[in-house]
């Protein structure tokens, strides 16, 4: 009964998104969609291989609206419809609006708990059962005007620690799908007064822009941080996985965490830079990793957004 619920609400939100798309009370211009449709069949997720689609985030309509651009098919089936992490305060304020999320595949994230909270343990968990996960890197609405500008280059605001985190402790390496939104800062600007804020704007030109996958090399090149502390040494993989192959990392749960693909990878190299360290200091490399994982995934998508967007990312059709 949970499993027809779920289906339910998946569908009605989809196809509702595709009759606005498709209403002429808008426009969108969609890119490289194959790219997501290839990798939503992608024999890989039968063994365990996840699907993260990674955007900036413009408005609050990003998400569901952005799905409409989907098949109809996709929303029949709730393996090939995302999962997505959601602010308590803005999405579970009440027990109506918690079911329905919750049946709509929203994650209830609680901002300020950090990377190690059970919301980013179930993100993981999903992944590694071969689900599709979409994230905001940025963890919050940022339009263009509050962007940083360097010498006219602009940048998104810093993606949070917990995109590196759910990559690094994937069971296998996720495809990682960069996107790239333009105009839905337009169709939902933000501090508009009370009760317009809460209706779209008509008329706006929406984009949807899917990237190349990202390669694992190009997110194994974050391990380049151990080396900036001292080379691997043979032989010290037992520094970094406890007993019996598990992370000797624990959450604020209490809930040991499995090492992840990358914490693989370090093992294989050797294991942490330097035999002995304690605790903290491993953590703190880690944290390092952690960090350079997250900023090459960031990198990716600003890349993305320059192709479509120009250096300033606010415009809405390629410069």
């Amino acid at each position: 009964m949970s499993q027809l619920l779920s289906s339910a609400v998946i569908s009605a939100v989809g196809l509702t998104c595709k009759a606005f798309l498709n209403s002429g009370l808008c426009s969108i211009t969609v890119t490289n969609l194959p790219i997501l449709l290839d990798a939503l069949r992608n024999e890989g997720r039968r063994s365990g291989q996840g699907l993260i689609t990674v955007s900036n985030h413009l408005s609050t309509l990003d998400d569901p609206v952005t799905w409409g651009i989907l098949p109809f098919e996709n929303f029949t089936n709730p393996h090939t419809i995302r999962w997505v992490l959601g602010a308590s305060d803005i999405m579970f304020t009440n027990p109506l609006f918690s079911a329905l999320f919750r049946k709509g595949q929203v994650i209830e994230t609680f901002r300020g708990n950090g990377i190690w909270q059970p919301a980013l343990d179930l993100a993981i968990e999903k992944l590694n059962q071969g689900h599709w996960l979409h994230m905001f890197g940025e963890g919050k609405v940022c339009q263009p005007n509050v962007y940083t500008r360097t010498d006219g280059i602009a940048h998104l605001s810093r993606f949070k620690w917990g995109v590196g985190r759910i990559i690094m402790e994937s069971n296998v390496p996720p495809l990682i799908i960069p996107m790239w939104l333009t105009g839905f800062d337009k169709l939902m600007p933000e501090h508009r007064p009370f009760p317009y804020k809460y209706f779209p704007k008509m008329g706006i030109q929406l984009g949807v822009t899917f990237g190349d996958p990202i390669p694992p090399d190009r997110i194994l090149v974050a391990l380049k941080a151990l080396h900036r502390h001292a080379s691997l040494p043979h032989g010290a993989a037992e520094n970094l996985i406890g007993h019996d192959g598990i992370s000797i990392r624990s959450g604020s749960n209490g809930v040991l965490h499995g090492k992840g693909w990358m914490e693989s990878a370090i093992a294989k190299a050797g294991g942490y830079p330097v035999v002995g360290r304690g605790g903290t200091e491993r953590r703190t490399l880690m944290n390092e990793v952690r960090s350079e994982v997250t900023a090459i995934v960031q990198r990716a998508v600003e890349e993305l957004g320059r192709k479509v967007s120009g250096n300033t990312l606010d415009l809405s059709t390629p410069p």
